[in-house]
């Protein structure tokens, strides 16, 4: 049974930095990603990494947060730096089931998901 583990949300001042784990067991993806799901919004592909190490970003992240896996430890990583409180949402680790697959945001793509880790920045 596949399942994804998150960890390391909290709470910030706006400024600071958070580090998210994601942790698959049963199956060892090769293409993950962070969703993030704010009130009120609907939900955002944030970051993906793929083959090759091939890494996506949504815009309102990039130079800020940075994505990567630990193939040994079965382990996706969202470092997130000068986060702002608009990043305040509850994030998602996806995997994708799929073996030929790509680094992406949407989440059509992704069969298995997280329970998610609430992040909160306050101003």
């Amino acid at each position: 049974q596949v399942q994804l583990v998150e960890s390391g949300g909290g709470s910030v001042q706006a400024g600071g930095s958070l580090r998210l784990a994601c942790t698959a067991s049963g199956y060892s993806p090769v293409c993950m990603a962070w969703f993030r799901h704010a009130p009120g919004k609907e939900r955002e592909g944030v970051a993906s990494i793929g083959p090759y190490d091939r890494i996506v970003y949504v815009d309102s992240v990039k130079g800020r947060f940075t994505i990567s896996k630990d193939n040994a430890k079965n382990t996706l990583y969202l470092q997130m730096n000068s986060l702002k409180p608009e990043d305040t949402a509850m994030y998602y680790c996806a995997a994708s089931s799929r073996s030929w697959c790509t680094a992406s945001l949407g989440s059509g793509n992704f069969g298995y998901w997280g329970q998610g880790t609430q992040v909160t920045v306050s101003s």
